[in-house]
């Protein structure tokens, strides 16, 4: 079974990959970790949907880079680098002398290659970080012969430090003939003036694909290494690099490298393909078969038998439903017979594909139901409150179970709709009250502190959930941390704002056993399309308080609105009982929109932490399968100044389903945020069960992305 890997690289840095085979088109990657030679870009895109992850190593330099192609004609890039002894020139001690730089990328296809005329794509290097990476390029590359590449490109900015020449786009206006020297104010800022203006400069190279395994590199590079030379004990000595790269059987690259005619570079990129499951097949059980209507007819609990007659008989269909539910990881909430149908309720807690969990309960119905039945409406639950219904005739059961393309006939047959009134007769015996609980370890990480790159923690969590009627449920969480660094950070907050989340190194080292949340919470419904959400504690590690939400979302719609109010006081930093002076009223009007294919865009406007008013944008790539990339950002009316360190609040998050590592149908999910900076501006309060992540799989959208598991 393919595993997570961890390997830790020098100056503290750990790259993180997925040991899973990606198809790629047919290129190489740089050790800026994207599509290159050895240091200059190239045209190509990767295929799209991949993430390559690079680790690359020269002299005093180590680069770390996720690359992620988000669209066929564009990808973007995160890089986190090491650079030994750059802040020592002039007696500097900062960090130890050392350099930890955090730089984003964007890189768009202007045209794809042709049989008689290039690829040509435009790009920014460290448009949104310190700078010291600061360049844009035009640059194209045409396979010539099937095995040989030729690349060449203009660069401005770092990519200008050799041979450089007067701007030829000076000519369309003046301000692209001066380029300033000191970079963006401050990290995070978009130097937008800088863009593409100053002195330019050609780069080039080949690359000829000796066989299926061994591809041979030579490039011409414009950059000379200027603040290096200067800063810390780097030589240039020429401006040609040399290079053999061997692709594995996996998909994945090494590079080895001769570069600038006075170091050798490593470097290493492994690719990774969201839209493969690591196990495609799935490893968990089949589902069951369906038996013939008339052994279902003389099955024990659908024959007449001592009792009361029809509700005898419900109650043992009920006995009978229920524990097979229970079998595939689905609880029974509600079940109603209604003439020639029938209404059930469950509730989901094994399948990531709520389409799968409807396929399975729509089985063991068929298998169940006395043959009268002939409808199943099938009521996706969240703590007792009605999600969406799935109405499945049980004849097209029978005629789809082995047809081809049965999966998406069947969906085009099926109904979604809101949800049917669930009487409070039709609950089943034992639903609620009802307990459930977690139990197990736990791993929290921060990155790009300075002092320290990774920081981590590792302990245990319990945690209780108890709902005591439908919609009305209490929950805790505790932790209790074991190893690890996060408490020995001993970087100060200078925030000149309320520290709402700098002080986050002081909740890691003052606290032990922490009460991580521990709240009462009412969902329900007051209306069509319509969700409510109050809660009431601690509701995260830093803040407690009231918190409510409104949210109109059509079960066929694409489009959601939402709307939340939260006042609340932050926590003492032993995270126990503790409450310190700061409060703060803070709230937010969202709209939520899933885009054609699989993109997600979320819209959030209103009052932060911190009391600064501002929006924060979000867009996702979800994959069918539950793999989810994105990136938000945030802007408020908090300066940049104000701000600090990073000059807004922005980010990269990864989603990935376990199922998508065992192929075992769960629920589970690695989830990472990964923040340049963490400050106090644009600081959101995280709140349990936000309707909208309640909802969604319930939505005919949803539903319909996942609906190739319904035969599952």
């Amino acid at each position: 079974m393919t595993r997570l890997k961890s390997i830790r690289l020098r100056g503290g840095i750990a790259l993180f990959m997925s040991l899973t085979p990606a198809g790629l088109g047919a290129q190489t990657v740089s050790n800026y970790g994207t599509p290159g030679l050895i240091d200059i870009p190239t045209a190509e895109m990767l295929e799209d949907g991949t993430l390559a992850f690079t680790a690359g190593y020269f002299d005093n330099t180590l680069r770390a880079t996720m690359t992620f192609q988000m669209l066929p004609w564009v990808h973007g890039s995160f890089r986190y680098a090491y650079i030994a002894d750059f802040d020592s020139a002039g007696g500097s001690t900062i960090f130890g002398g050392d350099r930890y730089d955090r730089s984003f990328d964007l890189h768009f296809r202007l045209r794809e290659e042709s049989r008689r005329a290039p690829a040509v794509t435009l790009g920014l290097r460290d448009f949104g970080g310190t700078g010291i990476y600061a360049s844009e390029y035009l640059v194209a590359t045409k396979v010539v012969r099937d095995r040989f590449k030729v690349t060449g490109g203009v660069g401005w900015g770092r990519l200008a430090g050799r041979g450089a020449f007067s701007n030829p786009l000076g000519a369309f206006a003046d301000r692209f003939d001066t380029r300033t020297t000191e970079g963006a104010p401050e990290t995070g800022q978009l130097d937008f003036g800088n863009w593409f203006s100053g002195d330019a400069a050609l780069f080039g190279g080949v690359s000829w694909q000796y066989n299926d395994r061994l591809t041979l590199l030579v490039e011409y590079s414009s950059d000379a290494y200027t603040e290096e030379q200067a800063n810390t004990s780097f030589e240039v000595n020429s401006p040609f690099n040399f290079g053999v790269q061997y692709k594995f059987k996996n998909g994945s690259q090494l590079t080895g490298s001769y570069m600038y005619g006075s170091t050798l570079g490593l470097s290493y990129t492994y690719f990774l393909d969201p839209h493969k499951n690591v196990a495609p097949g799935g490893q968990g059980p089949s589902p069951s078969p369906l038996l013939p209507v008339d052994a279902v007819a003389l099955a024990s609990w659908n024959l007449p038998g001592a009792g009361n007659g029809a509700v005898d008989g419900t109650k043992r269909r009920q006995a009978v439903l229920g524990r097979y539910l229970e079998e595939e990881g689905l609880r029974l909430v509600y079940l109603e017979e209604r003439g020639n149908s029938v209404v059930v309720g469950i509730e989901n807690g094994n399948y990531g594909q709520a389409a799968q969990a409807v396929g399975r309960t729509a089985r063991l119905l068929a298998n169940t139901q006395p043959p009268e039945v002939e409808r199943f409406d099938i009521a996706l639950v969240a703590n007792g409150v009605p999600l969406s219904v799935v109405q499945v005739n049980r004849a097209d059961l029978y005629e789809l179970e082995h047809d081809l393309d049965g999966a998406w006939r069947s969906f085009t047959r099926a109904r979604v709709s809101d949800s049917l009134p669930l009487v409070e007769g039709g609950f089943v015996d034992g639903a609620y009250p009802n307990l459930s609980y977690r139990f197990g370890p736990y791993l929290q990480a921060s990155f790009f502190d300075p002092v320290s790159p990774l920081r981590y923690e590792v302990g245990a969590g319990l945690g209780l959930d108890y709902t005591i009627a439908p919609g009305l449920s209490l929950s805790g969480a505790i932790r209790q941390p074991l190893i690890g660094n996060l408490d020995n950070a001993t970087r100060q907050s200078n925030s000149v704002l309320p520290r709402v989340r700098s002080d986050w190194t002081r909740y890691a080292s003052e606290s032990g056993l922490r009460v991580e949340h521990l709240t009462a919470e009412y969902l329900w419904r007051p209306g069509a399309d319509l969700y409510a959400r109050t809660s009431f504690g601690y509701l995260e590690q830093m803040f407690g308080g009231l918190s409510a939400e409104l949210l109109w979302f059509p079960v066929d719609s694409r489009i959601a609105f939402g709307v939340e109010a939260n006042y609340v006081k932050q926590r003492d930093f032993d995270v126990l009982f503790g409450f310190q002076d700061y409060s703060v009223a803070t709230g937010h009007v969202s709209a939520y929109y899933d885009l054609p294919g699989d993109y997600h865009v979320q819209l959030d406007v209103g009052r932060y932490l911190a009391g600064d008013h501002g929006a924060t944008v979000s867009v996702d790539r979800e994959f069918n399968n539950g793999f989810k990339v994105g990136a938000f950002f945030t802007l408020t009316d908090v300066s940049f100044e104000e701000f600090g360190e990073g000059s807004f609040d922005k980010g990269i998050r990864l989603e990935i389903p376990v199922s998508w590592l065992t192929g075992r149908p769960t629920r589970n999910r690695l989830g990472q945020v990964i923040r340049p900076v963490l400050r106090d501006g644009g600081a959101r309060l995280n709140v349990r069960n936000r309707l909208y992540g309640v909802t969604r799989e319930a939505r005919s959208q949803s539903l319909a992305q996942g609906w190739g598991r319904f035969l599952r």
